[in-house]
């Protein structure tokens, strides 16, 4: 298979739009990970990861790189979303766009909205029966 040849030409012409995209998110970054602002203390990271099979105590690289990479796609999600929707705005309509195709991440943030509306709906109602009683 040679994919240098004329009739690859549609192929030829996609790597290069990739090439040049993937260059382009090299320049948009204009702060090394090692210099923004840390999201995670190191300690919760590393407790996420041996909640999630790893061992006790991981390797600092480990750690490090995984914060790098959730920083990375947090980063991502967030410029991709503010294209989505309003400019400049962010809302959660946005994010479930993105992540629609996504089974598992959209069914986990269902999950997480339905159980975020039920806790606010029983704090409504805690707050209410408090209310009342102390009147």
């Amino acid at each position: 298979m040679n994919f240098g040849s004329p009739g690859n030409l549609h192929f030829d012409k996609m790597a290069e739009s990739d090439k040049d995209q993937f260059d382009d998110e090299d320049i948009e970054d204009d702060s090394p990970l090692e210099k923004r602002k840390k999201i995670f203390s190191k300690e919760s990271v590393r407790c996420m990861m041996y909640g999630f099979g790893d061992d006790q105590n991981p390797y600092t690289e480990s750690v490090d790189l995984l914060e790098d990479l959730v920083v990375e796609y947090i980063t991502e999600m967030t410029k991709k979303a503010m294209e989505v929707g309003r400019p400049g705005r962010i809302q959660v309509e946005d994010i479930i766009f993105l992540i629609r195709k996504d089974a598992k991440k959209y069914s986990r943030v269902k999950e997480l909205l339905t159980m975020n509306e039920e806790l606010r709906k029983a704090r409504k109602a805690f707050d209410e029966i408090k209310y009342a009683t102390t009147k």
